[in-house]
């Protein structure tokens, strides 16, 4: 997996417990889930920018899967898992606990939907 970020000195707690917790959750993985996880890029960011913002992304969204599912091996494009860090932070009151869990529920998710899970599939394994 593929860790690409924006550097900001603001967030950069946020962007070491995040990815502290991702990979807790990725090595929990099966491994043939983790190696799907090499195809995908993992970006880490503060807030949706404004043109996430234009595209119809909500200022409050937590996650976003971007690209083609892995059920489409012809892309050309690498497909990518956004998790908005900042409102993370602020949906759990800047608590670390809260934090952390979130950002794996939000991790396991995103892969949820490159996997190639609707929201039924995902909510019924309890990744809301």
């Amino acid at each position: 997996m593929k860790f690409e970020h924006k550097s900001d000195a603001t967030f950069s707690f946020l962007l070491e417990i995040a990815r502290d917790e991702i990979e807790r959750t990725r090595e929990r993985l099966p491994d043939q889930l983790r190696t799907a996880l090499n195809k995908v890029a993992l970006v880490l960011e503060e807030f949706p920018s404004p043109a996430h913002e234009a595209d119809g992304i909500a200022r409050d969204q937590l996650g976003l899967f971007d690209g083609s599912d892995a059920t489409d091996p012809t892309s050309p494009q690498m497909s990518r898992i956004v998790l908005w860090l900042g409102n993370h932070w602020e949906m759990c009151g800047g608590v670390e606990s809260g934090f952390r869990e979130e950002v794996g529920i939000t991790f396991l998710h995103e892969l949820g939907h490159y996997l190639g899970l609707n929201e039924e599939d995902i909510s019924e394994r309890g990744l809301e």
